[in-house]
């Protein structure tokens, strides 16, 4: 069986960060460190746990009231195994991780949202694909969808009940949604079109000042970010004088991706490092030189939707004082995920790290927190930490089931620009000094 350390960002209920897979060129250095102190894999499973679990098989096998066959058994089993580690650790049939390889590429059949699986197996949104069926219908972060073509999301025995979500392009599918405020739920239809996923999106706020939004980390986004970047400084007739970046409602995607993206904006020094228990899992992630801003200032904004690899990127450009965040704390997930390709279509995907930012914190169950809070929308339940079995934090407050802030709108980017418009200004006059001390 061979581990194939991918991301995936719509199928899985949460917002995901995985492993680097070794073939995919880097320019950040790496540098890995075997970790001598990490703890031997246990060689055995005591015999008396064995006998217990083929007698609790054996029972079920047997004394279930609906026959049950033995593949039906074993794989509720083999789910089992990881439904307790923590939220993000899952074993994925055949169809699921199909599935996720076609989204990881930028192309799949559906609705275009995110979802988390909820212990009652509906579905709450966590965000809705930029241009697709969902965001154009008006689903928006707290939305829990509780049936799907009249029928209750968790009415079916199915690993990844959002599969119903999916479908041939073309085809129309009814959701009855439960949102925040509101005591009734909604019915909403929408057609499921082939998602060509774009993951950057760009526009100029003013002569020398541009806006980049990420809605997602997938493979080709450091790339797409750069000819964005381009033609932007094009349209401007020169360098930019400044920067918004938009991460906000930003479910994670690919940690090879989100360290070439601050990797665009470094000049060099730590991007983030992973820990783990095996040597592979102890990296540590280097930018190169070359800071394709040449140090104009740069605003970036975040708010509670804003998971995984977007919080990499932003505690990168933070923690390295190269940028200024806007907006509501983080949703807090610090973890990496591997998937290990089983061999029969399966696949087993695994936390195998946390990760840290440059000044060795870990936001895991945390977040962070912005220099510039902004004024958002407050809905319960939507942080790691609210997630059952979550990995705790080194950081994490116990402030009970408290709310996450969703920062929605252009006032959000009015502000962003207006504070990289001040910075500017301050790095204008600083260089004018210089030149006329000179």
């Amino acid at each position: 069986m061979a581990a194939s350390p991918v991301d995936a960002m719509r199928l899985s209920p949460l917002p995901i960060l995985l492993a680097l897979a070794a073939s995919t060129p880097l320019r950040a250095q790496v540098d890995v460190a075997a970790d001598p102190l990490a703890p031997a894999p246990s060689s055995a499973v005591p015999l008396e746990e064995i006998r217990r679990f083929a007698e609790v098989f054996r029972t079920v096998q047997e004394g279930y009231v609906d026959p049950i066959d033995d593949r039906t058994l074993m794989q509720a089993a083999v789910r089992a195994l990881l439904a307790d580690l923590d939220p993000h650790s899952a074993y994925l049939p055949a169809t699921s991780a199909s599935a996720l390889a076609e989204e990881v590429q930028g192309m799949y059949d559906g609705i275009g949202v995110e979802v988390e699986v909820r212990p009652d197996r509906s579905l709450k949104v966590i965000g809705a694909i930029d241009g697709g069926p969902a965001h154009k219908a008006g689903l928006r972060t707290g939305d829990v969808i509780v049936a799907i073509d009249g029928r209750p999301a968790g009415s079916l025995r199915d690993p990844d009940p959002s599969r119903a979500l999916r479908g041939v392009a073309g085809t129309s599918v009814r959701l009855s949604l439960l949102r925040p405020g509101e005591a009734l739920p909604r019915d909403v239809v929408l057609v499921r079109q082939s998602i060509a996923l774009s993951s950057v999106s760009g526009r100029l706020l003013e002569p020398g000042y541009g806006y980049l939004r990420i809605g997602y980390f997938e493979g080709d986004t450091a790339d797409e970010l750069k000819r964005q970047l381009a033609a932007l400084q094009a349209a401007s007739g020169g360098p930019l004088s400044g920067l918004v970046l938009d991460l906000r409602n930003n479910p994670g995607g690919l940690l090879t991706t989100a360290i070439e993206v601050a990797d665009l904006f470094l000049e060099g020094g730590p991007i983030v490092s992973t820990r783990g228990r095996t040597a592979t899992s102890n990296v540590l992630y280097r930018a190169g030189a070359g800071d394709a801003l040449q140090g104009a200032p740069i605003a970036v904004l975040l708010d509670v939707g804003t998971a995984s690899s977007a919080e990499v990127v932003a505690g990168a450009l933070r923690d390295q004082r190269r940028a200024l965040l806007l907006g509501a704390r983080s949703f807090g997930k610090g973890s990496v995920q591997t998937v290990v390709d089983l061999g029969n279509g399966d696949a087993l995907k695994l936390t195998t790290a946390r990760y840290y930012t440059p000044s060795g914190r870990s936001i895991q169950a945390a977040g962070i927190l912005p220099d510039v809070t902004l004024p958002g929308t407050a809905i319960r339940g939507l942080r790691e930490q609210d997630l059952p079995t979550h990995l705790s934090g080194d950081a994490e407050v116990p402030d009970g089931y408290a709310t996450g802030v969703i920062v929605e709108g252009e006032s959000a980017v009015a502000e962003a620009l207006r504070r990289v418009k001040q910075a500017a200004a301050a790095r204008q006059a600083t260089a004018r000094r210089a030149t006329s001390a000179g």
